[in-house]
């Protein structure tokens, strides 16, 4: 557990970011008001996503490389990051949803049941917690994969 202490900090951070995004979304109206504009503006954290994955990287390569880290040292640090962060997934949407903004997913569904694009059954079945645990566990995984192996590229170093 020592030699990922690192990894596990670094997804923990990764988490609370997105709790925080969450919190500032919500007082900015993206989940009532403005829910309209919401799948917009929370596609701009992947921004804060490769900035949290490119400090780790660079983190681990002063640390624990001595400076010189190769694609797959660098790949693979972030792999574990994001099994993290995939592991504390549901816990966050579980903090989101229940405590952060309890009224989202009937925002967000009566919003696309009244843009035509889901019917409320739809809407119902797509906007629950048990459907964004299982999405977001899933997206952390594979977007925090395909994250890892662009910002080794650019954070290695000889």
């Amino acid at each position: 557990m020592a030699n990922f202490k690192l990894e596990i900090r670094w997804g923990v951070i990764f988490t609370l970011s997105l709790l925080a995004w969450m919190i500032i979304e919500r007082l900015v109206g993206l989940h009532t008001t403005h829910i309209d504009k919401h799948p917009l503006y929370t596609s701009l954290f992947a921004i804060v996503a490769v900035v949290l994955y490119a400090l780790a990287l660079r983190e681990k390569r002063r640390t624990d490389f001595g400076g010189s880290m190769n694609w797959a040292q660098g790949f693979i640090t972030g792999v574990y990051i994001s099994i993290v962060v995939a592991a504390l997934s549901p816990l966050n949407q579980l903090l989101i949803h229940k405590v952060v903004s309890p009224q989202f997913f009937t925002n967000a569904a009566t919003h696309t049941v009244e843009t035509g694009n889901m019917t409320p059954v739809e809407a119902g079945e797509y906007f629950s917690l048990s459907n964004y645990m299982v999405q977001s566990t899933i997206g952390a995984l594979l977007m925090g994969i395909v994250t890892a192996a662009v910002v080794a590229l650019f954070v290695r170093g000889k």
